[in-house]
């Protein structure tokens, strides 16, 4: 009876807990959120999610949006962004089972178009999925009408879209995915490798929580990859996410729970200028830097807003209210595209100089470009949006029609050319010197040892065993004892006696001053040599490793200074290019070859052109490693020898007299 008593306890205590998280769960039909009151919320049974109101923009009187948000990060809102209601609003699930926004007038702002279906109950899950429930029958849910995010769990199919200002993502029935402008430029399409034929039946994209966005149907035989998270598997507490961000670019976020706070881990566009209309009507797209950013053609030109630079431009004077006459404004590497695109009759094969003639004289001609890839195209632009791309190695010169004389902008902007072209000379000349110093070191020290040479009778007279490859090398290398004797001056220098033999002073010709270990019982000795050497080679490897792991550490808390040369804090530097350069440094040297970067990929991020994505926290060793490490470099590259201690330790068994041994370099 003792027995029963606490067990009957036990699982009335476990019967009113579940009871509790399912009502906490259910929402009842006539409930609301006030915009008034943020601190109501709908909730999920962990309080992972919540549904609530959220201030959205800066506007004055501010408005507000119906959300649901992962600590504090939205994933999804109740009609999309342009579903917007004032202060005074509500967010209502009303008897008949229809989910409402109104603004404080009672004006409708969204509604789910659920009324009379039967729905008894509402519930926000652990997977942030809001859901209209007839019994135990879905009939309406969040997941099936997606705003801008996919979460982990969602099943994105062909009916679903995602939308962010001009902006959508869409998955197409032959599983192709597309990012697309206003509904009609694709500026962005990723297939299925080409090896993959198959007539897909009913494509579904998953992204699955350790950060892995794929591609599933009935008629594939395995799973297709679209993209990786740089982060994917790490981390026990990290919520991940697909979101299609305003710039029009679809990124892959991950954040941990509670700060609020999502970093950018995989992007489907590299180049953010490669965003058709990124920048508006008559905006041009440059890098600032490593940025991308707006600006006008010239100073003929004024931003629509003064506050949004990718709102476009517009001319201070139109064209056809121009009193004088109209000239042609030149910008060198750039490419203007236009919505509606080309016609073929806008399309023609002539020189650069009549490319620019053909538009001035145009009537209804606002801008052209002539393409300088080989081709001789020039393209007269007649649309009204045109949206232009400016960078050092774009292959076209494009003109704009302006009013009066042209006049070349005074801002920033119009140096970004200068300073990209200046930025990728620099690079290189940097490289040059580098290059330089390495072959003049390497030249150095060829110089010293054929010194040491030339002039080792002075020491012994070392064989040719004993060359400079050799030692540099870090492998064994290999003496005769008349080099050892030689070496420690007949063994005079006694340092001491170990278990195995004594111990004696020794200067090689180089100068390295060394231990050598005359062994007396060769069997058991040389075999504990042997473990001793193993065993620093991994000390050695060991060492090299945890040092990139505290530069990782001190990189993580912004300590740049403390991993840099010391020089650099004292001079006029531009940390953002330090950063870039220690980014790069730490995907160089990473364990797997295949996270390495490609040198050409190296300089697009040292350049600023490429994103660079934070890279992973080295390996603190590598598992059956015993032999000396080596430094990974860049993909396609060699490894460089770890050098080893100035103090060595060589040993020698007194019974192999004349006879060439092994000497390994480890530390005492």
């Amino acid at each position: 009876m003792t027995v029963m008593i606490p067990c009957i306890s036990l699982s009335v205590f476990l019967l009113y807990s579940l009871l509790h998280t399912i009502v906490s769960a259910d929402i009842s039909p006539g409930s609301t959120l006030q915009a008034s009151n943020p601190s109501t919320n709908w909730t999920s049974p962990n309080n992972t999610f919540s549904l609530s109101f959220i201030a959205v923009g800066s506007n004055n009187p501010p408005l507000f949006a119906a959300a649901i948000s992962y600590s504090g990060i939205p994933v999804w809102k109740a009609g999309g962004e342009a579903a917007v209601a004032d202060s005074n609003s509500a967010f209502q699930f009303l008897s008949n089972g229809n989910l409402r926004l109104v603004n404080g007038s009672g004006s409708i702002v969204w509604e789910s178009g659920t009324a009379d279906l039967g729905i008894t109950t509402a519930s926000l899950d652990d997977s942030g999925n809001f859901a209209l429930r007839n019994n135990s029958v879905t009939i309406w849910s969040s997941f099936d009408h997606p705003t801008d995010t996919i979460l982990p769990t969602q099943n994105f199919t062909v009916e679903k879209t995602l939308r962010s200002g001009f902006f959508s993502f869409n998955l197409l029935s032959s599983g192709n995915l597309t990012l697309t402008w206003n509904n009609s430029i694709i500026y962005w399409n990723h297939g299925l490798n080409s090896t993959i034929e198959v007539n897909l039946t009913s494509p579904s994209l998953t992204f699955q929580s350790i950060g892995i966005l794929s591609l599933n149907d009935p008629a594939l035989s395995a799973t297709v990859i679209v993209a990786y998270s740089s982060d994917y598997g790490e981390g026990r507490d990290v919520f991940r996410f697909v979101r299609l961000d305003s710039d029009g670019n679809l990124r892959i976020f991950s954040s941990t729970r509670g700060n609020g706070i999502s970093d950018e881990r995989w992007a489907a566009v590299l180049d953010q200028c490669q965003v058709f209309g990124w920048c508006g009507n008559m905006g041009i797209c440059s890098y600032n830097d490593s940025k991308p950013i707006c600006g006008c053609p010239s100073e003929n030109f004024e931003f629509r807003d003064p506050n949004d630079s990718r709102k476009g431009c517009r001319r201070k004077m139109e064209i056809e209210d121009c009193p004088g006459n109209s000239t042609m404004l030149q910008m060198d590497h750039t490419l203007l595209l236009t919505y509606p695109p080309e016609i073929a009759s806008q399309a023609f094969t002539i020189a650069f100089s009549p490319c620019r003639s053909n538009c001035l004289t145009g009537l209804s001609c606002l801008a052209s470009t002539s393409l300088a890839d080989g081709s001789g195209f020039c393209y007269l632009k007649l649309s009204d949006f045109v949206s232009g791309y400016q960078f050092p190695t774009i292959p076209s010169t494009s003109f704009i029609k302006v009013c009066g004389t042209a006049i070349p902008n005074s801002s920033p902007f119009s140096q970004n050319l200068k300073n990209s072209t200046a930025s990728k000379i620099h690079v290189w000349v940097v490289a040059a010197i580098l290059v330089g110093s390495l072959m003049g070191l390497v030249l150095l020290e060829v110089g010293i040892w054929w010194l040491c040479y030339r002039y080792r009778a002075k020491f012994g007279g070392f064989s040719a065993q004993y060359t400079l490859l050799d030692y540099a090398s870090g492998v064994p290398v290999h003496f005769s004892y008349k080099e050892l004797r030689n070496s420690t001056q007949g063994f005079k220098d006694k340092l001491g006696a170990g278990g195995f033999g004594a111990v004696y002073r020794g200067t090689l010709s180089n100068r390295t001053v060394v231990a050598v270990k005359q062994l007396e019982q060769i069997e058991h000795g040389e075999q504990q040599f042997r473990m001793e050497v193993a065993t620093i080679s991994i000390s050695a490897d060991t060492a090299r490793k945890k040092f990139s792991l505290w530069a990782y550490k001190e990189f993580e808390k912004g300590n740049v200074e403390r991993i840099v040369d010391k020089r650099l804090a004292k001079n006029d530097v531009n940390m953002e290019q330090v950063m870039r350069v220690i980014q790069v440094s730490f995907w160089c040297i990473q364990e797997q070859p295949s996270q390495r970067p490609m040198m050409g990929k190296v300089v697009h991020m040292l350049e600023g052109i490429m994103a660079i994505e934070k890279p992973p926290a080295p390996k603190t060793m590598t598992e059956g490693s015993v032999s000396g490490a080596a430094l990974s470099t860049c993909a396609g590259s060699t490894s460089t020898p770890y050098s080893s201690s100035s103090f060595q330790d060589l040993r020698v068994s007194s019974s192999v007299r004349g006879r060439n041994i092994m000497r390994s370099p480890s530390l005492l």
